[in-house]
């Protein structure tokens, strides 16, 4: 699936203040100017964020392009007249701030803080430009409902960076200590978390994912909901895993949106190019070796693996039955990306098998890349 490409809307006001209008008459005027001064501050300095997000994390001609018209086109309004009012040392809220704000979880964090805040500005700019000039406001308006859809498509953008990035993926299995061992994962550098729990009670399970989920924001990782597409919105996950015989992948598309991610279980290459033809993110291969997680599933074993390798079209993760001992053979038939589940789920230190798995696919991936 590919995130749509955004349109470049250039804004630019037709008629921009000029420096011959006259200083505001009253002090009703003055304040509202400050206001109007402050907050174009504020919004350029959010896109300005997210700006160089796009043009140095995601490489983004489309997104960098758009950022910067908007900006300009705010900065064509911020005038001479406005900035004269302002007034830094007597402003009583350059002193305020809230614990919020001193730190970040990651950068899709940093994005939405930012967008956030263009976003309130320009309804402020919107509101109080309509006592400046109401193609002042109008602009605004229109910028504002820009942000909303840049927002979707540039967090969907982020996770599809996320997911290309990615080279492990944790399963999780049901358990008392799942928050600690998933966590003690994403210590040891596992990139996406899925959570998968068939018999738990859906209060619980909704409780859980919640959880799983601040974790894997905490540690920068994708989290997704295996199966279960309405507890995926319901915690606003990054997307959700199928199976073979849960929703169609267009159907889900439709419930989620296009900026989340939607993978699918394979087992062949037919159900592969079935996948792939329905527009999953991703996929996952296998199970390569017999595993007690698809109880009654024969092994699809490393030849499948082989095939993923020279016909898979997306990313792909082979999965069932990886453990520390045969690593080596997966990566080895093919594999760049694999998941684990009892390897350590199981495991008496996670994070010390995580860090191994995390190292052997890095390493791997490092030397076919430069062989």
């Amino acid at each position: 699936h590919s995130t749509p490409q955004p349109q470049v809307v250039m804004d630019h006001p037709r008629t921009a203040p000029s420096s011959s209008l006259p200083d505001p008459a009253s002090r009703a005027d003055r304040v509202v100017y400050r206001i109007l001064d402050a907050n174009l501050d504020r919004a350029r300095e959010g896109l300005r964020i997210i700006e160089e997000w796009c043009r140095f994390g995601l490489n983004h001609q489309a997104y960098t392009a758009q950022l910067k018209s908007l900006r300009q086109t705010l900065a064509q309004w911020h005038s001479p007249e406005l900035r004269l009012t302002r007034d830094t040392p007597g402003d009583p809220g350059t002193s305020l701030t809230h614990p919020q704000e001193q730190e970040r979880s990651g950068i899709v964090a940093v994005l939405q803080a930012n967008f956030c805040r263009t976003q309130e500005a320009l309804r402020v700019l919107e509101e109080y430009g309509k006592l400046y000039r109401s193609d002042f406001a109008e602009s605004c308006k229109d910028l504002r409902y820009q942000t909303y859809t840049l927002e979707s498509a540039l967090l969907g953008s982020h996770r599809q960076w996320q997911l290309q990035q990615a080279l492990t993926y944790l399963v999780t299995s049901p358990q008392d200590n799942l928050l600690q061992v998933v966590e003690a994962a994403l210590q040891g550098g596992i990139a996406i978390v899925q959570y998968r729990d068939k018999d738990r009670e859906d209060a619980m399970r909704l409780e859980l994912a919640q959880q799983l989920k601040q974790l894997c924001r905490r540690y920068n990782a994708l989290f997704l909901v295996n199966d279960r597409v309405d507890l995926a919105l319901a915690v606003e996950a990054d997307g959700v895993h199928l199976g073979q015989t849960d929703l169609p992948i267009a159907v889900a598309r439709q419930l989620l949106g296009s900026q989340r991610i939607i993978g699918r279980s394979t087992t062949n290459p037919e159900e592969m190019d079935r996948a792939l033809a329905e527009g999953a993110d991703y996929i996952g291969v296998g199970p390569v070796y017999s595993t007690p997680t698809k109880p009654g599933k024969a092994a699809a074993g490393l030849e499948y693996v082989g095939y993923a390798a020279a016909h898979a079209s997306v990313p792909w993760f082979a999965i069932g039955g990886i453990d520390t001992e045969n690593l080596t053979a997966v990566l080895a038939a093919g594999a760049e990306r694999v998941a684990v589940v009892r390897a350590v789920m199981a495991a008496e230190n996670p994070t010390l098998i995580a860090q191994y798995v995390v190292a052997q696919t890095h390493h791997h991936r490092t030397f076919h890349v430069q062989d």
